[in-house]
């Protein structure tokens, strides 16, 4: 087998050198012998650090803000937390923005965890992050962990505490992790569109997976690269982030349900600023209703014990889809969908690039068709008068008389998003 050419990368280990100085100096060494160049930066702010650190506490602290010695007697963990994790972000980003970072490693428990992801959080999709954390499997903390970043997280199960055999092993197992992402993976090369191809992002569910599917295959007919997005709360705030950050040249909102969700409570919402970021950054997005015809409610056992929401809502009066104890569907009534539409005109209408609307009125998604459980015209016709109230006269509403999930539609939606793809691009010259 001929052998791989290694190019060396930079990665940067993250850790508080007071206390997990031995074990640190242990993954570095791992990672050196790979032939990578490590910069190891130090959180502590309990003391001297036990191995010399190339971005020292102090430079940390001092790009926070603060000042490392009046730091350390401050007694306030939120707060010097809050200065370390500035700073240590300040460091990261500009060795980002100067091409000098491929991937970002660290290693503890719950304090260094929560530090340590926050610091990766900020970066791009695209540079390796790993996190070897004992407390990566407690359910209160791993979905603050996580957010919507591209994080790894490596359970320890044993404390991270000197240099015994199982912890040496498990040092191992992340320096070859954090090695293998930065050799294999595309890096900063993610924040250009270096292969040729503009991305469009998609968003889709379960309800809208035909619709989807076709919409998928006729853009990447046309020569587009699709990259698609679980509108489930998560996934399209993860979407809007990288569309923030430059990543896409065009979006297919086929399911912005996590609007809805937001302004009701619902188990998919996707934050305040959905349905934001395309518009602030000026590219071409279509969006359909699919997904406000229901709210995601479960588990059922929410309505057993007068869940706030159920009780609010009227849950149990609803047309609902329960296709097991855990998830719940309830259809959207009449005054809720005209609520969406008004919020729905209010982000788009602030949107400096080119926009259609497709409403499908045969129904909105495969639960939203006559014979299944949430179907509801009445419903659909309320927000979609309002919809024609509040939305700029500029933004076309484009009313087709399918289902969402009928080829057709998909076929359509495709040739809508090329008039404004083309559009844009001949406005941007």
């Amino acid at each position: 087998m001929e052998d791989i050419q290694l190019i060396q990368k930079t990665i940067v280990l993250v850790s508080t050198l007071d206390t997990k100085g031995s074990e640190v100096a242990f993954l570095k060494d791992m990672i050196q012998k790979r032939g990578h160049r490590v910069i190891l930066m130090d959180l502590n702010t309990g003391g001297e650090p036990s191995i010399s650190p190339d971005i020292s506490a102090k430079e940390v602290a001092e790009a926070g803000g603060g000042n490392i010695e009046t730091i350390r007697k401050i007694k306030d963990t939120a707060k010097v937390s809050s200065i370390m994790i500035e700073g240590a972000i300040k460091k990261v980003k500009g060795l980002s923005e100067n091409a000098d970072l491929d991937g970002i490693i660290s290693i503890g428990g719950a304090s260094n965890t929560a530090n340590a992801t926050a610091i990766m959080k900020s970066l791009p999709f695209g540079i390796s992050k790993v996190m070897l954390s004992s407390t990566a499997a407690m359910p209160a903390y791993a979905g603050g962990y996580f957010g919507t970043k591209d994080i790894t997280m490596i359970h320890s199960v044993v404390d991270i505490a000197g240099l015994n055999p199982l912890v040496q092993d498990l040092l191992q197992r992340a320096a070859g992790a954090i090695c293998g992402m930065v050799e294999m993976g595309g890096g900063r090369s993610l924040t250009r569109t270096a292969w040729g191809k503009d991305l469009i992002a998609l968003t889709e569910f379960k309800f809208s997976e035909e619709c989807c599917s076709h919409i998928r295959s006729l853009l990447e007919q046309r020569g587009f690269d699709v990259i698609p997005f679980h509108a489930q709360g998560t996934g399209d705030r993860a979407m809007e982030e990288l569309i923030g950050d430059g990543l896409f040249q065009g979006v297919m909102d086929i399911v912005p349900a996590g609007v809805g969700e937001e302004l009701l409570g619902g188990n998919r919402a996707a934050g305040p600023t959905r349905l934001e970021s395309a518009g602030e950054k000026g590219i071409p997005q279509l969006i359909t209703p699919c997904g406000f015809d229901m709210l995601s409610c479960g588990p059922l056992e929410r309505g057993d014990r007068g869940d706030p929401l159920w009780v609010s809502k009227n849950i149990k009066n609803r047309k609902l889809f329960i296709p097991d104890a855990f998830r719940v569907q309830a259809r959207t009534n009449p005054q809720e969908l005209r609520e969406i539409a008004r919020e729905v005109a209010r982000k788009l209408n602030r949107a400096k690039g080119p926009i259609a609307i497709l409403i499908p009125l045969k129904g909105w998604s495969s639960l939203d068709q006559e014979g299944m459980p949430l179907y509801d015209s009445e419903g659909d016709r309320a927000f979609l008068e309002e919809l024609k109230i509040h939305i700029a006269p500029k933004t076309p509403i484009v009313e087709l008389d399918l289902h969402l999930n009928n080829r057709a539609f998909a076929q359509e939606a495709v040739n809508q998003f090329l008039k404004l793809y083309g559009e844009n691009q001949r406005r941007r010259g």
